[in-house]
C-alpha cells in the first residue's frame, strides 16, 4: 500500500515538473582547443580593413549532412564577437561564385580539398577575385554524435516512469584561415566539444547549440593568440552567446 502511494507521488512530481516548464537544465560543455600561431603578417584587426568569405563546411563521408549550417552558424558568432570585420556570409558567399560562372571551379577545389586538406592556390586566387576578398574562413565537420541516458528512472506494476535524461553531444570541428591572394594557410584550428544536459523532455542537444560553443572556443584563440585551450560554461563571455542561441522555452 505505501509502496503504491509513493509511486503515486512519484509521478505527481514528474507531471509538475513538467507542466511547470522545468524541463531542463542550463547547458553544461567544454572545449578543447588546438590552435596553430597566426602568419607574422597578420592580425585579427587585418579583417577590418580586408573582406573575408565563409566557404560552405566541408564534412567527411561517415557524417555527411550534418555540415550543411555549420557556415551559419560560424557567420552568427563573429558578427557577435567582432561586428566590424568585413564578413561576406556564406550565403552571398555562393551567390557571388554562381553569378560570376565560377561554381564548377568551386566545386572542384572543394573535392581536392576533402582529400588534400588545402585550397588549391590557383582555384583560390580565381575564386578570392571574383568574390572580392583577401581571406576565406573554410570550416570542417570532422565528427557528431547524439546520446541520451536514463538518469532517474522508477518501476513498478503497470507503469515506468523516467524523470531525466542525459542528453549530451559531442563534435570535432576544424576551421582554417587563408590568404586568397598568396594561397598561404594564416591560421588553423582543431576543437573538441562535449555538452550536455538533464532533460524530461525528448529535445537532444542540438548540432546548432555545439556548434555555437565550438566555434566561440575556436575564435576565442584566434582574438587572444591562444594556441592550447580548454573553455568551459564557467567562461562567461561565451556562454552568453550560446545561450542567445538556446530558445527560451528550453532554457
Amino acid at each position: 500500500m505505501e509502496s503504491g502511494k509513493s509511486a503515486a507521488s512519484l509521478a505527481l512530481v514528474w507531471l509538475f515538473m513538467v507542466g511547470t516548464g522545468c524541463a531542463s537544465s542550463v547547458f553544461g560543455w567544454q572545449v578543447r582547443t588546438d590552435s596553430t600561431p597566426m602568419l607574422p603578417s597578420f592580425h585579427p584587426a587585418d579583417l577590418e580593413q580586408q573582406p573575408v568569405a565563409l566557404f560552405s563546411a566541408v564534412g567527411l563521408p561517415a557524417f555527411r549532412g550534418n555540415e550543411v549550417a555549420l557556415d551559419f552558424y560560424l557567420n552568427e558568432i563573429l558578427h557577435a564577437v567582432e561586428p566590424k570585420w568585413k564578413l561576406v556570409s556564406s550565403q552571398e558567399t555562393a551567390t557571388r561564385i554562381n553569378r560570376q560562372g565560377l561554381a564548377a571551379d568551386y566545386a572542384r577545389m572543394r573535392v581536392d580539398y576533402e582529400q588534400t586538406n588545402m585550397l588549391d592556390r590557383d582555384s583560390l586566387r580565381k575564386i578570392g577575385g571574383a568574390l572580392g576578398v583577401r581571406y576565406v574562413f573554410q570550416p570542417r565537420l570532422a565528427a557528431f554524435y547524439q546520446m541520451m541516458t536514463d538518469r532517474w528512472t522508477f518501476a513498478f506494476p503497470m507503469l515506468n516512469l523516467r524523470l531525466t535524461q542525459t542528453r549530451s553531444s559531442i563534435m570535432r570541428l576544424s576551421l582554417q584561415l587563408w590568404d586568397a591572394e598568396t594561397g598561404e594557410l594564416v591560421w588553423a584550428s582543431f576543437a573538441e566539444t562535449n555538452m550536455e544536459t538533464e532533460a524530461t523532455t525528448q529535445d537532444p542537444v542540438y548540432l546548432e547549440d555545439v556548434a555555437h560553443a565550438t566555434f566561440a572556443s575556436m575564435i576565442e584563440d584566434f582574438m587572444q593568440g591562444n594556441t592550447d585551450s580548454k573553455y568551459t560554461s564557467l567562461n562567461k563571455f561565451l556562454n552568453s552567446l550560446i545561450e542567445e542561441s538556446v530558445p527560451k522555452e528550453t532554457r
